[in-house]
């Protein structure tokens, strides 16, 4: 499974890329308004740092509109992934854009049947957002395997990328169904490698070595 990192701080990008577990990025407007620098510059910058993917959302509501904004973004680098709500409009933009050999993101996605349409779209990329749903009291993981389910009965190509992923165990459950990607903030891929027994071990161990050497 492919790891995303869901922020727009370089810092944390560049920590992500230097552990050897970064294979792209998202961002959305909400992360990229908390930066210094503009939107444009902030995500040349990311893209010099990652090699894969990195989604940068629009904010047109239009078909017409999100084509226009997806093929400036789409102008940034090569390796922008364009973030398109899975809405009736983003329906027509996903289409046109994957004519276009423009890489998308099916972005708010909360249902089996939006991920269906998305994927006959075009999308190279569905978002399934399991952490909103969990906090409507619904099971984000279940969608999640609903998805991958429609998509291997069908053989469609679109990628099912868990987001909105809360803890280490919406990782490890989305491994576990065979997602091709999460994108998990940094604080959790910093709780992915942490375990309490690793602590006590290395503790224990690094005891015993100054025992070792007197």
């Amino acid at each position: 499974m492919e790891i995303f990192i869901d922020t727009a701080k370089l810092d944390e990008i560049k920590q992500a890329a230097a552990m050897g577990v970064l294979d792209g990025v998202t961002t959305n407007p909400t992360l990229l308004s908390r930066q210094e620098l503009p939107f444009r510059e902030a995500l040349t910058e990311i893209c010099k740092v990652v090699d894969g993917p990195v989604s940068a959302e629009v904010v047109a509501t239009d078909a017409e509109g999100m084509i226009k904004e997806a093929q400036d973004l789409a102008s940034i680098a090569s390796n922008i992934t364009v973030k398109i709500p899975s809405t009736k409009a983003g329906l027509v933009a996903l289409k046109t854009l994957s004519e276009k050999g423009i890489m998308t993101n099916a972005t708010l996605c909360f249902s089996p049947s939006q991920a269906l349409l998305v994927a006959k779209a075009g999308a190279s990329f569905v978002s399934p957002f399991v952490g909103r749903l969990d906090d409507i009291s619904q099971a984000g993981m279940d969608l999640v395997g609903q998805i991958i389910t429609i998509y291997v009965n069908y053989g469609f190509d679109t990628k099912v990328l868990v987001a909105s992923i809360r803890n280490p165990m919406h990782v490890v459950d989305a491994a576990l169904m065979g997602a091709d990607v999460a994108t998990v903030p940094f604080k959790v891929i910093g709780q992915l490698m942490k375990h309490p027994l690793t602590d006590v071990g290395l503790k224990k161990f690094l005891e015993d070595w100054e025992k070792v050497k007197k």
